[in-house]
């Protein structure tokens, strides 16, 4: 069975306090903090991600305080934070008007709050001290907590939920940080995107090695605690081995039903049209030691662990992002995506700040029927005529016959279609697609959708004015074929077992290769991440030639990162019949440095 939570052991590290579980142990820490004050009023900040639930933890804090004889007073961050309108107008060059596009924020977490709150703070603070007449327990609370009082606190908490968590969390209500309405799920995801999570993961990153204590929320319930120093050692040791992020599984409209019966999904679940796994914003890791497991986003990995993450080549390309993604497109039983487009890198980062251009290729694991692919234009395509036919059925909502001017293909099991930007495409229904992709996923620019509405039951947004111009209307006929639907290539053989060449352009930063394991498979990685995906068989082993005690197991679709620092390896197969697994890493064609870009 496909495992949805998979569990990435602590191997060496040794921790200086372990996991804790439950608020018991958080209030213990809590209080153990205010040990030794000399101030009668003792500040403590519970900073954290937006979402994470503050509350849960305040109202079990207040009486617990006074149990150990403290009085309580709280300031929280919203008090000091721009009025939702001001935020708006603050950050309206980034939310721009585009139902689903902005412009990434390049501002700080001190472009949330008001001019001089972190003054105002510090005022009410030193009026509270002079007027305490008991011991007090004074707990500001928020995110950007930290920031608002300056330092100034005998301890801190940092309240950590995953990207999937805030997401589910939009959906059920959750507004943008610091505004009062929203229009939709859509533009919420966008400001996340273009505004929140570029300041307040910037600022967890700079600010994590602050703070005391580091809480994984992500089970309100029972929350996880370890101490940072704890934490930047689990970082240190996860990022050294095999690793597996959690699989972040999403229904969409076209969404298909073999990825809900592989992985056990909820009936009760639409269907199941993405699993990202791993796109590395997207994505958190589960990491174990004995019985206690806490959820980490897989950022803080990056940023704490690139050099062993991704090695010294690709930290120089891409500083510490990680740049190849796998996500699953479910359309079995379901539909086509939409006809789209993504854009060059001149063209995402000039319009949207954005660091990497979308590039992206589809593998056919499976397929049923008479599935197809479009990718490409037709011969006989004229650009005017496409686009205003495009154009008229956003305005009429009558359909199109699209593949008169987009190619259409016969999709097969193991092929691979290589999508340089600007390479109008989409996977059509009943095919379950391996996307191996550089990491990014939102600059899709919408052609044609066949006049469908969203499952939210608003029309899905289209990009027609964007998407024609980054169209390659080059990329056509006999072209395509030729050219971005290549066969494989034999690379290397140990004795029955065999790598492929699926796919390498120099105009695509990552590459994509197919092992077909009969036995054993050995490798290296020679200081350069790997990402490895099972795409027939039953279950394999990677194992460390230098330590054959230190394994990973995985099965059919699951996907694991074999860090740069790993070093030599081997692949053992444990099913009855041979197996394939699609490898993919950074294309050692590939030199130009994404980090220069973006400065």
């Amino acid at each position: 069975m496909f495992e949805t939570r998979p569990l990435n052991p602590i191997r060496k590290a040794i921790l200086e306090n372990g996991m804790e579980q439950g608020y018991e142990a958080l209030l213990k820490q809590v209080i153990s903090q205010t040990q030794g004050a000399s101030s009668n009023v003792v500040t403590f900040a519970i900073d954290g991600t937006h979402g994470a639930d503050f509350q849960a933890l305040l109202k079990r804090l207040i009486p617990f305080a006074e149990e150990h004889g403290f009085r309580f007073a709280a300031a929280d961050v919203y008090g000091y934070l721009k009025s939702g309108t001001e935020l708006r107008h603050h950050f309206d060059r980034n939310i721009t008007d585009n139902r689903a596009f902005g412009y990434v924020s390049e501002a700080k977490i001190d472009d949330y709050f008001r001019d001089g709150a972190q003054r105002s703070f510090a005022e009410y603070a030193d009026e509270l001290v002079e007027t305490a007449s008991a011991r007090t327990l004074f707990i500001v609370f928020g995110p950007g907590a930290l920031w608002l009082c300056d330092g100034r606190c005998e301890g801190s908490l940092f309240l950590d939920v995953s990207r999937e968590y805030q997401e589910i969390a939009h959906k059920d209500g959750l507004l943008n940080f610091g505004l009062s309405w929203n229009v939709d799920a859509v533009e919420k995801y966008k400001i996340a995107y273009f505004v929140e999570w570029p300041l307040m993961e910037g600022y967890r990153k700079e600010r994590l090695e602050s703070f005391d204590i580091y809480v994984d929320m992500n089970d309100p319930r029972c929350p996880v605690m370890l101490t940072v120093r704890d934490l930047l050692a689990v970082i240190d040791d996860i990022s050294r081995f095999p690793l597996r992020v959690k699989p972040f599984m999403m229904p969409g409209v076209w969404g298909g039903q073999y990825l809900k019966q592989i992985a056990g999904l909820p009936d009760n679940m639409v269907n199941c049209a993405w699993n990202f796994e791993p796109i590395a914003p997207e994505n958190s890791v589960l990491v174990s030691k004995g019985n206690q497991v806490v959820e980490i986003p897989f950022l803080l990995v990056m940023a704490y662990a690139h050099m062993d993450m991704i090695g010294a080549r690709n930290v120089q390309l891409f500083g510490d992002y990680f740049p190849v993604r796998f996500d699953f497109l479910d359309t079995m039983d379901g539909d086509n995506l939409s006809c789209q487009v993504h854009p060059k890198q001149a063209y995402v980062r000039e319009r949207f700040n954005e660091f990497m251009e979308q590039q992206e290729s589809y593998y056919i694991m499976e397929k049923q029927g008479n599935a197809k692919v479009y990718l490409g234009l037709t011969e006989t395509c004229a650009p005017e005529s496409f686009q205003a036919a495009a154009e008229q059925s956003q305005a009429t909502g009558e359909p199109i016959a699209f593949t008169d001017y987009v190619q259409e293909w016969t999709s097969e099991k193991g092929d691979l279609y290589l999508i340089p930007t600007g390479t109008v495409h989409c996977s059509g229904k009943n095919n379950f697609v391996l996307e191996i992709s550089a990491t990014t996923w939102w600059f899709t620019f919408k052609i044609y959708d066949y006049v469908r509405k969203d499952l939210d039951g608003k029309p899905r947004p289209m990009n027609i004015e964007h998407a024609f111009e980054n169209i390659d209307f080059t990329r056509k006929g006999d072209w395509v074929r030729d050219h971005l639907i290549p066969g494989p290539k034999l690379l290397n053989e140990q004795g029955s077992n065999m790598e492929y060449v699926l796919g390498e352009r120099d105009d695509l930063l990552f590459y994509v290769n197919r092992i077909h394991l009969t036995d054993r498979w050995e490798d290296e990685t020679d200081d350069e991440f790997v990402l490895l995906n099972l795409v027939e068989g039953e279950c394999v082993r990677i194992v460390s030639l230098d330590d054959e005690t230190v394994y990973v197991e995985f099965r059919y679709a699951e996907s694991y990162i074999i860090p740069a620092s790993f070093g030599a390896y081997a692949i053992v197969n444990l099913g009855s019949m041979p197996c394939k697994l699609i490898k993919a890493g950074v294309s050692k064609k590939w030199n130009i440095s994404l980090v220069d870009i973006h400065a």
